[in-house]
């Protein structure tokens, strides 16, 4: 065999090695480095690890004895003078309802466990406003906040009148629906429905009630046409 031909074969062969014993050593390297971090922080890791699980565990449990608090539900039922707005809303929310006043026969407050001062800055999780209005008036005055897309407008009916006669549909409102006293906007949802010669506001004022609004009090919304 040709000597110089040798020489190149075996510094070949040398270099194939040279190049794995430095891929070796950087995995090794990896991995050692890899199992001290595990090694030395192991603690750390388990703690946090059980710590989110704790965190996650909270979120399920407050769900769930929050919606077990809520059941059986309430009852409102309006004057049948005005159509006897009923719906049913949770159990461990309380309300205050002024019905004194002909141009407002119905003004209700609605919150979980003692209904705050209704010159408060609170975002109510419930309101329900019949008011002496036409319909087509009260839905103009939110056509500007359509417009500038602060709110979104859909087309609204009550499920358990879908079938009644003499029910119009009406118009329900996501975004930013009203302001508190302190002129801070108030992001929620509003349902607005015409109630013989009256108008019917129910809304909720916080995004954080959407799910009692959406699930329990809308659904079980009707009135008397």
């Amino acid at each position: 065999m040709d000597p110089q031909a040798n020489r190149s074969r075996k510094t070949a062969i040398i270099a194939v090695l040279a190049v794995l014993l430095i891929i070796s050593l950087i995995f090794g390297f990896w991995a050692f480095s890899g199992r001290q971090d595990y090694k030395n922080n192991v603690n750390t890791k388990v703690a946090s690890a059980v710590s989110q699980a704790k965190s996650q565990q909270s979120a399920t449990d407050k769900t769930y004895y929050t919606q077990l608090a809520e059941q059986p539900y309430k009852t409102f039922s309006g004057p049948s003078t005005y159509g006897s707005v009923t719906f049913s809303y949770p159990k461990n929310w309380s309300a205050y309802v002024d019905e004194t006043s002909a141009n407002e026969p119905v003004d209700g407050y609605f919150a979980p466990d003692v209904v705050p001062g209704i010159q408060s800055d609170t975002a109510f999780p419930l309101r329900v406003e019949l008011v002496d209005s036409d319909y087509s008036d009260v839905v103009n005055q939110f056509e500007p906040q359509v417009s500038q897309g602060s709110l979104t407008s859909a087309a609204f009916m009550p499920a358990k009148l879908k079938n009644s006669a003499n029910v119009q549909a009406g118009v329900r409102l996501d975004g930013i629906i009203g302001q508190d006293n302190n002129n801070n906007p108030l992001k929620g949802s509003m349902v607005i429905l015409k109630v013989r010669d009256k108008t019917l506001e129910i809304y909720t004022q916080t995004t954080s009630s959407l799910q009692e609004f959406d699930n329990i009090i809308l659904p079980s919304l009707t009135f008397a046409p």
